[in-house]
């Protein structure tokens, strides 16, 4: 339930929903004299504030702030628990391999670690939302292409079960305790870091932070670009996750 809830929580703190809102308020009020031009012209105010580069990155720069970095490059880690997310949407589902997003330097990051012989697993976090009998979850495509890489078999820990940040954080926390893991490095998104921190010590895990994949540089066009407006629609979502996530008792 709450999973479903939270896809229903998403499209409502999208900017480009209350766009059409707006516009859907414009049509129905298109009796009055003023009110269909006023609710137009917000319409076209939204979309046009939230394409602009430079609002987009100071969102981002916004929800990163608080990302901490508690890495400690003279440790080894028992385990790297790499949370999913990094795999685009838009490809087909049936394509072989791993198709990346712009998350992918979570994976990067995880395998410069292992290269590095930072850590000694690497607990790879992430299933499907709406899984098809036989389909490789994300964590397992995600293992592959560590392996393609030159990661040993041996050092791919998979948690294929979790849909969302609350889950990964409790997968990952039953497979820490069934291995008897002792110290462990947390890899994510600077955007992400905070909530995703907040589940895991939620459920008794207090692992140190890496953030990787910032978003919130300085300056860019004015002009509107789809990728501005998605990138500041996933600054807002987290904004509203966090606080979701704080009301339902799943981060501290």
């Amino acid at each position: 339930m709450f999973v479903a809830l939270s896809k229903v929580l998403d499209l409502l703190v999208a900017p480009l929903t209350w766009s059409l809102l707006l516009l859907g308020a414009a049509a129905l009020l298109r009796g009055r004299r003023r009110a269909p031009w006023v609710l137009g012209v917000a319409s076209a105010a939204v979309l046009l504030l939230f394409s602009a580069e430079p609002v987009a990155r100071a969102l981002a720069r916004r929800v990163e702030s608080s990302a901490p970095r508690t890495f400690r490059p003279e440790a080894v880690y028992d385990a790297a628990i790499v949370l999913g997310g990094v795999l685009d949407s838009a490809a087909p589902r049936e394509a072989e391999g791993a198709e990346l997003d712009q998350a992918a330097d979570r994976l990067v990051a995880a395998f410069d670690l292992w290269r590095q012989q930072r850590v000694r697993y690497l607990l790879l976090s992430g299933g499907l939302l709406y899984p098809r009998p036989g389909e490789p979850s994300e964590a397992e495509r995600l293992g592959a292409l560590l392996r393609a890489w030159g990661v040993p078999a041996e050092v791919l820990v998979l948690e294929t079960r979790s849909r969302n940040t609350r889950e990964n954080a409790v997968e990952s926390a039953r497979i820490v305790r069934e291995r008897g893991l002792g110290s462990l490095l947390l890899v994510t998104s600077a955007v992400h870091m905070e909530r995703a921190l907040g589940c895991f010590r939620a459920v008794g895990l207090e692992p140190d932070a890496l953030p990787v994949d910032f978003r919130g540089g300085e300056g860019g066009s004015w002009l509107p670009r789809a990728s501005a407006l998605s990138r500041s629609t996933d600054a807002i979502r987290e904004m509203a996750g966090r606080i979701v996530y704080r009301i339902a008792g799943y981060a501290r």
